[in-house]
Protein backbone atom coordinates (compact mmCIF):
# COMPACT_ATOMS: atom_id res chain seq x y z
CA UNK A 1 0.00 0.00 0.00
CA UNK A 2 1.33 3.53 -1.00
CA UNK A 3 2.63 5.77 1.90
CA UNK A 4 -0.16 8.26 2.28
CA UNK A 5 1.23 12.03 2.59
CA UNK A 6 -0.52 14.92 4.09
CA UNK A 7 -0.44 18.36 2.13
CA UNK A 8 0.14 21.52 4.22
CA UNK A 9 -1.15 23.51 1.00
CA UNK A 10 0.16 25.95 -1.70
CA UNK A 11 3.09 28.13 -1.37
CA UNK A 12 4.29 31.20 -3.83
CA UNK A 13 8.19 31.03 -3.82
CA UNK A 14 10.39 32.61 -6.07
CA UNK A 15 10.36 30.73 -8.94
CA UNK A 16 6.84 30.00 -8.84
CA UNK A 17 4.19 27.77 -6.72
CA UNK A 18 4.95 24.70 -4.68
CA UNK A 19 2.67 22.43 -3.21
CA UNK A 20 4.22 21.47 0.86
CA UNK A 21 3.95 18.54 2.42
CA UNK A 22 4.15 17.65 6.11
CA UNK A 23 7.71 17.29 7.06
CA UNK A 24 9.58 19.59 4.27
CA UNK A 25 9.04 18.25 0.76
CA UNK A 26 8.14 20.30 -1.71
CA UNK A 27 6.57 19.58 -4.91
CA UNK A 28 7.06 22.27 -8.13
CA UNK A 29 4.31 23.51 -10.15
CA UNK A 30 5.34 23.77 -14.06
CA UNK A 31 3.00 24.67 -16.28
CA UNK A 32 2.41 21.52 -18.51
CA UNK A 33 3.05 19.28 -15.48
CA UNK A 34 0.47 16.55 -14.99
CA UNK A 35 -1.00 16.58 -11.90
CA UNK A 36 -2.26 13.14 -10.21
CA UNK A 37 -2.80 12.17 -6.90
CA UNK A 38 -5.74 10.19 -4.84
CA UNK A 39 -7.05 10.09 -1.55
CA UNK A 40 -6.64 7.27 0.33
CA UNK A 41 -8.97 4.37 0.87
CA UNK A 42 -11.55 4.64 3.94
CA UNK A 43 -10.12 8.01 4.44
CA UNK A 44 -11.21 10.57 6.78
CA UNK A 45 -10.30 13.89 6.53
CA UNK A 46 -9.19 15.55 9.57
CA UNK A 47 -8.26 18.93 11.08
CA UNK A 48 -5.17 20.76 10.58
CA UNK A 49 -4.51 22.68 13.85
CA UNK A 50 -3.63 26.09 14.50
CA UNK A 51 -0.64 28.14 14.41
CA UNK A 52 1.68 25.13 13.83
CA UNK A 53 -0.24 23.17 16.87
CA UNK A 54 -2.03 19.81 15.85
CA UNK A 55 -5.75 19.48 16.63
CA UNK A 56 -6.05 18.01 20.17
CA UNK A 57 -8.84 15.72 19.48
CA UNK A 58 -8.32 15.25 15.82
CA UNK A 59 -11.32 16.22 14.89
CA UNK A 60 -12.96 14.98 11.09
CA UNK A 61 -13.79 18.23 9.37
CA UNK A 62 -16.14 18.24 5.69
CA UNK A 63 -14.75 17.65 2.39
CA UNK A 64 -15.80 20.43 1.35
CA UNK A 65 -14.21 23.47 4.15
CA UNK A 66 -11.32 25.43 2.48
CA UNK A 67 -10.23 25.93 6.07
CA UNK A 68 -9.77 22.55 7.38
CA UNK A 69 -10.18 23.32 10.76
CA UNK A 70 -12.62 22.12 13.78
CA UNK A 71 -14.55 25.06 14.82
CA UNK A 72 -12.18 25.92 18.37
CA UNK A 73 -8.71 25.10 15.72
CA UNK A 74 -10.31 28.03 13.56
CA UNK A 75 -11.06 29.96 16.31
CA UNK A 76 -7.88 29.83 17.86
CA UNK A 77 -6.48 30.39 14.25
CA UNK A 78 -8.71 33.78 13.53
CA UNK A 79 -7.30 34.94 17.32
CA UNK A 80 -4.36 35.81 16.31
CA UNK A 81 -4.76 36.99 12.70
CA UNK A 82 -3.56 40.15 12.27
CA UNK A 83 -7.17 40.09 9.73
CA UNK A 84 -9.15 39.62 12.94
CA UNK A 85 -7.39 42.98 14.38
CA UNK A 86 -7.08 41.23 17.56
CA UNK A 87 -2.98 42.22 17.34
CA UNK A 88 -2.28 46.05 18.15
CA UNK A 89 1.31 45.66 18.95
CA UNK A 90 3.09 44.11 15.95
CA UNK A 91 6.19 46.75 15.59
CA UNK A 92 6.96 45.18 11.96
CA UNK A 93 6.54 48.14 9.17
CA UNK A 94 3.09 47.21 7.10
CA UNK A 95 2.25 47.63 3.52
CA UNK A 96 -1.16 48.60 2.24
CA UNK A 97 -2.12 48.07 -1.22
CA UNK A 98 -4.59 48.15 -4.13
CA UNK A 99 -5.36 44.67 -5.73
CA UNK A 100 -7.21 44.39 -8.72
CA UNK A 101 -8.52 40.76 -9.78
CA UNK A 102 -10.79 41.79 -12.99
CA UNK A 103 -12.72 44.78 -14.34
CA UNK A 104 -14.96 46.21 -11.15
CA UNK A 105 -13.24 44.10 -8.73
CA UNK A 106 -10.32 46.09 -6.94
CA UNK A 107 -9.67 45.39 -2.66
CA UNK A 108 -7.42 47.21 -0.49
CA UNK A 109 -5.41 45.55 2.01
CA UNK A 110 -2.47 45.31 4.53
CA UNK A 111 0.85 42.91 4.65
CA UNK A 112 3.97 42.67 6.45
CA UNK A 113 6.56 44.54 4.17
CA UNK A 114 8.89 41.54 4.76
CA UNK A 115 6.10 39.29 3.23
CA UNK A 116 7.09 41.37 0.28
CA UNK A 117 4.35 40.52 -2.43
CA UNK A 118 3.61 36.90 -1.34
CA UNK A 119 0.49 37.52 -0.07
CA UNK A 120 -0.86 39.45 -3.34
CA UNK A 121 0.42 36.05 -4.86
CA UNK A 122 -1.72 33.68 -2.53
CA UNK A 123 -4.72 35.63 -3.20
CA UNK A 124 -4.41 35.16 -6.98
CA UNK A 125 -3.99 39.28 -7.54
CA UNK A 126 -4.05 39.82 -11.26
CA UNK A 127 -2.00 43.28 -10.81
CA UNK A 128 -1.37 45.61 -7.59
CA UNK A 129 0.77 48.66 -6.67
CA UNK A 130 1.55 49.55 -3.27
CA UNK A 131 -0.12 52.67 -1.46
CA UNK A 132 1.52 53.51 1.82
CA UNK A 133 3.99 51.58 4.10
CA UNK A 134 3.57 52.11 8.04
CA UNK A 135 3.02 51.08 11.65
CA UNK A 136 -0.01 48.73 11.79
CA UNK A 137 -2.52 50.96 13.40
CA UNK A 138 -1.56 53.39 10.76
CA UNK A 139 -1.96 50.75 8.16
CA UNK A 140 -5.16 49.74 9.53
CA UNK A 141 -6.90 53.07 10.03
CA UNK A 142 -5.96 53.47 6.19
CA UNK A 143 -7.39 50.41 5.06
CA UNK A 144 -10.67 51.79 6.66
CA UNK A 145 -10.53 55.10 5.16
CA UNK A 146 -10.09 53.60 2.01
CA UNK A 147 -12.71 51.19 2.14
CA UNK A 148 -14.94 54.19 3.11
CA UNK A 149 -13.41 56.71 0.87
CA UNK A 150 -12.90 54.89 -2.59
CA UNK A 151 -16.14 52.54 -1.75
CA UNK A 152 -13.79 48.89 -1.98
CA UNK A 153 -14.30 45.60 -0.35
CA UNK A 154 -11.30 44.41 2.09
CA UNK A 155 -11.91 40.88 0.04
CA UNK A 156 -13.35 39.30 -2.74
CA UNK A 157 -14.93 36.10 -3.13
CA UNK A 158 -12.62 33.44 -4.69
CA UNK A 159 -15.57 32.36 -7.10
CA UNK A 160 -16.07 35.81 -8.82
CA UNK A 161 -12.25 36.19 -8.50
CA UNK A 162 -12.47 32.39 -11.04
CA UNK A 163 -14.89 33.46 -12.76
CA UNK A 164 -13.31 36.61 -15.14
CA UNK A 165 -9.94 34.99 -15.39
CA UNK A 166 -10.41 33.99 -18.88
CA UNK A 167 -11.75 37.37 -19.92
CA UNK A 168 -9.22 39.78 -18.61
CA UNK A 169 -8.07 42.57 -20.75
CA UNK A 170 -5.33 41.35 -23.24
CA UNK A 171 -2.38 44.72 -22.18
CA UNK A 172 -1.10 45.34 -18.66
CA UNK A 173 -2.31 48.94 -19.44
CA UNK A 174 -5.58 48.01 -19.55
CA UNK A 175 -5.21 45.78 -16.39
CA UNK A 176 -3.63 48.52 -14.73
CA UNK A 177 -5.86 51.32 -15.35
CA UNK A 178 -8.34 50.83 -12.66
CA UNK A 179 -5.70 50.82 -9.74
CA UNK A 180 -4.03 53.55 -11.20
CA UNK A 181 -7.52 55.36 -10.99
CA UNK A 182 -7.73 54.60 -7.70
CA UNK A 183 -3.92 55.12 -6.67
CA UNK A 184 -4.87 58.45 -7.73
CA UNK A 185 -8.68 59.05 -5.46
CA UNK A 186 -6.70 57.59 -2.68
CA UNK A 187 -3.63 59.63 -2.75
CA UNK A 188 -5.15 62.45 -2.53
CA UNK A 189 -7.46 62.03 0.53
CA UNK A 190 -6.17 64.88 3.32
CA UNK A 191 -7.17 61.87 6.52
CA UNK A 192 -4.33 59.57 6.18
CA UNK A 193 -1.92 59.31 9.02
CA UNK A 194 1.02 60.57 9.39
CA UNK A 195 3.01 58.43 10.27
CA UNK A 196 1.93 56.26 7.13
CA UNK A 197 4.43 57.03 3.86
CA UNK A 198 2.81 57.15 0.73
CA UNK A 199 4.27 54.75 -1.90
CA UNK A 200 4.96 55.75 -5.18
CA UNK A 201 2.33 54.17 -8.61
CA UNK A 202 3.97 51.00 -9.11
CA UNK A 203 1.73 48.49 -10.33
CA UNK A 204 2.67 44.87 -10.86
CA UNK A 205 1.26 42.40 -12.85
CA UNK A 206 1.28 38.94 -12.10
CA UNK A 207 -0.44 37.63 -15.74
CA UNK A 208 2.64 35.85 -17.00
CA UNK A 209 3.37 34.34 -13.72
CA UNK A 210 -0.39 32.80 -12.85
CA UNK A 211 -0.38 31.67 -16.47
CA UNK A 212 -3.25 33.34 -17.61
CA UNK A 213 -2.48 34.60 -20.91
CA UNK A 214 -5.18 32.57 -23.53
CA UNK A 215 -6.94 30.69 -20.60
CA UNK A 216 -9.05 28.27 -21.42
CA UNK A 217 -12.73 28.91 -20.11
CA UNK A 218 -13.11 26.54 -17.15
CA UNK A 219 -16.32 24.40 -17.09
CA UNK A 220 -16.57 23.65 -13.07
CA UNK A 221 -14.49 23.10 -10.30
CA UNK A 222 -14.05 20.18 -7.88
CA UNK A 223 -16.02 20.87 -5.20
CA UNK A 224 -14.41 18.46 -2.26
CA UNK A 225 -12.48 15.66 -2.16
CA UNK A 226 -13.61 12.20 -0.52
CA UNK A 227 -11.70 8.95 0.13
CA UNK A 228 -10.61 6.88 -2.62
CA UNK A 229 -11.79 9.80 -5.32
CA UNK A 230 -8.62 11.04 -8.02
CA UNK A 231 -7.62 14.14 -8.86
CA UNK A 232 -5.91 14.44 -12.50
CA UNK A 233 -4.89 17.37 -15.05
CA UNK A 234 -2.08 18.76 -16.87
CA UNK A 235 -1.53 22.43 -15.62
CA UNK A 236 -2.30 25.44 -17.50
CA UNK A 237 -2.18 27.82 -14.74
CA UNK A 238 -2.01 28.46 -10.91
CA UNK A 239 -3.54 31.86 -9.30
CA UNK A 240 -3.49 31.97 -5.73
CA UNK A 241 -4.82 28.53 -4.16
CA UNK A 242 -6.21 27.69 -7.45
CA UNK A 243 -5.18 25.02 -10.03
CA UNK A 244 -6.29 25.10 -13.60
CA UNK A 245 -6.24 21.50 -15.07
CA UNK A 246 -6.80 20.44 -18.45
CA UNK A 247 -8.76 17.28 -18.19
CA UNK A 248 -10.52 14.89 -20.68
CA UNK A 249 -13.99 16.72 -20.35
CA UNK A 250 -12.12 20.53 -20.27
CA UNK A 251 -10.33 22.88 -17.65
CA UNK A 252 -11.46 21.68 -14.24
CA UNK A 253 -10.15 24.51 -11.33
CA UNK A 254 -9.02 22.73 -8.02
CA UNK A 255 -9.00 24.90 -4.91
CA UNK A 256 -5.85 23.12 -2.95
CA UNK A 257 -7.10 24.67 -0.01
CA UNK A 258 -9.19 21.38 -0.05
CA UNK A 259 -5.87 18.80 0.01
CA UNK A 260 -5.33 19.98 3.58
CA UNK A 261 -6.06 17.58 6.11
CA UNK A 262 -6.46 14.03 3.69
CA UNK A 263 -4.15 11.44 3.44
CA UNK A 264 -3.15 11.70 -0.36
CA UNK A 265 -1.30 8.98 -2.15
CA UNK A 266 -0.17 8.91 -5.78
CA UNK A 267 -2.26 8.08 -8.82
CA UNK A 268 -1.88 7.23 -12.25
CA UNK A 269 -2.84 10.02 -14.92
CA UNK A 270 -6.61 9.75 -15.26
CA UNK A 271 -9.53 11.55 -15.44
CA UNK A 272 -11.13 13.03 -12.38
CA UNK A 273 -13.10 11.03 -10.31
CA UNK A 274 -14.05 13.60 -6.84
CA UNK A 275 -17.73 15.75 -7.10
CA UNK A 276 -17.26 18.47 -9.49
CA UNK A 277 -19.07 21.70 -9.85
CA UNK A 278 -20.46 22.21 -13.33
CA UNK A 279 -20.14 26.21 -14.07
CA UNK A 280 -24.00 27.17 -15.56
CA UNK A 281 -21.78 28.83 -18.37
CA UNK A 282 -19.18 29.79 -19.92
CA UNK A 283 -16.65 31.09 -16.86
CA UNK A 284 -15.43 34.91 -17.03
CA UNK A 285 -19.44 35.49 -18.06
CA UNK A 286 -20.95 33.56 -15.67
CA UNK A 287 -23.31 35.37 -12.75
CA UNK A 288 -23.11 32.12 -10.61
CA UNK A 289 -22.91 28.13 -9.68
CA UNK A 290 -25.47 25.36 -9.92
Amino acid sequence: MAQAWKCSGLRWSADGPVLVWDGGRRSALTRGKRVAFGVAEGGVRICVGARGHTCPVGAAVPGRSTGARCEECARLDRAHSVAADTIADDPRPYHVYLAWFGPGMVKVGITAQARGSARLLEQGAVCFSWLGLGPLMAARRTEELLRAALRVPDRIPYAEKRAVRAALPETAADRAREVAELYERAVALPAWPESLVREPLRVVDHVGVFGLGGLPVAVGQVSELVAGGVVGGELVAAAGPDLHLATGGGVVVLDTRLMTGWGLVPAAAGEPTVPIRQFKEAAGVQDGLF
